[in-house]
């Protein structure tokens, strides 16, 4: 939906509204044309239900709205006397249409000095519950939204198992593109695991469909600040189709932008920047990023020792993730039969490290009965470990180990533009320019793929190519003008991160906000009291040197915040 609908279908509501309660609005001591005009009717509603005129924003906001006039519904018919549980029913079920029949049809009278109270328990806690659900999401959309650390792209400086707090506020919160959803949880609802909104997903009819058309424009209340380099950043997942989490999907499923899983991961390169990667370093702008002192970077090392790897070797030096490596016939590992084999059901995943003309030396996770089956010989003094720098230069002191390798990843097709002539890896990639909203670029078939979804699916024209020519809204176009802003994020854990080297740029409509916070942090291998981690508990997301922990004084202020209430309620009685 356009500004431009989004506009017609308000008035035309308004006319709605006029036309279902001019007469209420006569019968409340009002005038008839207060009924029609759009906002100031809904001030002068709340007057005559006696319910504050702040509540008129609340019917504004996206999602809150849903839950809001239903309970204007049910107040304007209570207002007018129907207070039975068939007019609470008939108020709702009728999406508010019931107030024509108390227009025309009914013998209301206003009653000016009604009771606000609840008639039973029951309304009471419905009451409760739902100015509970109207705070929480106004919080959760607009200025802070919990999330949990999924997985170990960014670890060292967030763990699996981190409760972070995100900020939408400084970047600027937007409101919701999906207009008919569930407050308070994202795109599935718990334990069903079905849809949280109401919308078509399959690119095929999506246009068509009439759940899509009511979808609100792009908006994005101002922030007050902009994305710095290596900011840490949570955003919606740009190529989201949750039919495969870890593969760029098929281009037949699409869901709304706020909608789209959340990941976190850090913004490595901005709009105007030209980024690199070279032996697993970024470099932008030609020079080499360098991370703030808290972030530390890991890559897979490849770990030689002099004899054979033992269980007391592996326990008192590696405490980290590690895959083994196998020699492998060339014949089996060049089939691609056999590599559709290990993709299904995940059977194995293996990299390719070195070959001479007998072996190819693969590395990763492969089942015990495929090794066996395809002959597979694994070497028993040779590991691949996840390491930081600092961890490998340890390993390399221990007197049992004969080398420790950076491992450097060979040209792979999973890797971003995935595109003939782009022969990168995820250790040696680009260089790239990140778009900058307002610049223009020389278009042409060699940085097409680059650019390609960023024109088709995030800026919304139609793209083609006939012969040598590029086609774009049906012109020929040897240049583009970028619309929004872009950015590059990827995972401090380099070679354990899936990020933008496996589907590109994240426009800036896709970002959500940034993290703030840790407020809790539960480590799933520990056992008892110690599965918190306490020393992580209320420490700050951003900033340099060692994390200061503030749980001892938010216990203070939520114990005075207690007391003070104590003592006010004690006062109240007396």
């Amino acid at each position: 939906m356009s500004f431009t609908q989004l506009l017609i279908f308000f008035l035309i509501i308004q006319v709605i509204h006029g036309l279902a309660t001019w007469k209420l609005y006569i019968k409340a001591g009002k005038q008839a044309w207060q009924a029609f005009i759009p906002v100031y009717n809904a001030v002068i509603l709340m007057k005559i239900i006696n319910r504050p005129w702040w509540w008129t924003i609340l019917l504004f906001l996206p999602i809150v709205n849903l839950i809001m006039f239903p309970v204007i519904w049910v107040e304007t018919a209570r207002s007018f006397g129907k207070n039975s549980n068939l007019d609470t029913l008939l108020a709702i079920v009728s999406l508010g249409f019931y107030n024509f029949y108390l227009n025309y049809v009914a013998d209301v009278t206003y009653i000016k000095e009604r009771s606000l109270q609840p008639r039973s328990e029951v309304g009471d806690w419905v009451s409760s519950i739902l100015f509970a659900i109207v705070a929480a999401t106004i919080v959760h959309t607009y200025f802070i939204q919990p999330f949990v650390i999924p997985t170990s792209s960014l670890e060292k400086t967030l763990l699996i198992g981190d409760f972070l707090f995100v900020s939408k506020f400084h970047y600027g919160a937007r409101t919701p593109q999906t207009a008919l959803a569930l407050p308070m949880v994202h795109d599935s609802i718990p334990i069903v695991n079905t849809k949280s909104y109401i919308s078509d997903d399959d690119r095929t009819t999506r246009d068509a469909s009439w759940a899509n058309k009511t979808f609100l424009p792009y908006f994005r209340l101002p922030g007050f600040q902009n994305i710095k380099r290596n900011d840490i950043v949570v955003f919606n997942w740009p190529v989201d189709t949750v039919q495969d989490f870890f593969k760029v999907p098929k281009r037949g499923f699409i869901k709304p932008v706020d909608k789209k899983s959340n990941y976190v991961k850090r913004a490595v390169g901005i709009p105007g920047d030209s980024m690199a990667i070279k032996n697993g370093y970024i470099y932008t702008n030609g020079k080499k990023n360098e991370l703030p002192d808290r972030a530390r970077i890991q890559f897979y090392y490849t770990v030689t020792t002099k004899e054979d790897l033992d269980q007391q070797f592996v326990d008192n030096n590696i405490h980290t993730q590690f895959w083994r490596f196998y020699n492998i016939n060339p014949k089996y590992w060049d089939d691609t039969r056999l590599q559709e084999y290990f993709n299904k059901d995940n059977r194995a995943y293996l990299n390719e490290g070195q070959r001479d003309s007998l072996n190819v030396e693969v590395v990763g996770f492969v089942r015990n009965d495929d090794m066996l089956k395809f002959k597979m010989e694994p070497l028993l003094n040779k590991i691949n470990v996840n390491l930081t720098e600092e961890e490998a230069q340890a390993l390399r002191s221990n007197p049992k180990v004969a080398s420790v390798e950076k491992f450097d990843y060979e040209p792979q097709k999973d890797v971003f533009p995935h595109a003939p002539g782009y022969n990168w890896s995820i250790d040696n990639f680009g260089p790239i320019y990140i778009p900058e909203a307002g610049k223009t670029i020389a278009l042409n078939l060699d940085v097409l793929p680059l650019y390609e979804r960023i024109i088709s699916e995030y800026e919304n024209n139609t793209l083609s190519v006939k012969g040598n020519q590029i086609l774009i809204n049906g012109e020929v176009a040897t240049s583009y003008t970028f619309k929004q802003d872009y950015y590059w994020m990827m995972g401090d854990n380099r070679h354990n991160s899936q990020d933008a080297r496996a589907w590109g740029y994240v426009p800036f409509d896709h970002v959500v906000g940034k993290p703030v916070l840790i407020w809790m942090s539960w480590d799933t291998n520990a056992s008892g009291i110690n599965k918190v981690r306490w020393n992580r508990l209320f420490t700050t997301v951003h900033g340099s040197g060692k994390p200061v922990s503030y749980l001892i004084p938010v216990l203070v202020l939520i114990a005075l915040g207690y007391g003070f209430s104590k003592y006010r309620n004690r006062k109240k009685n007396k």
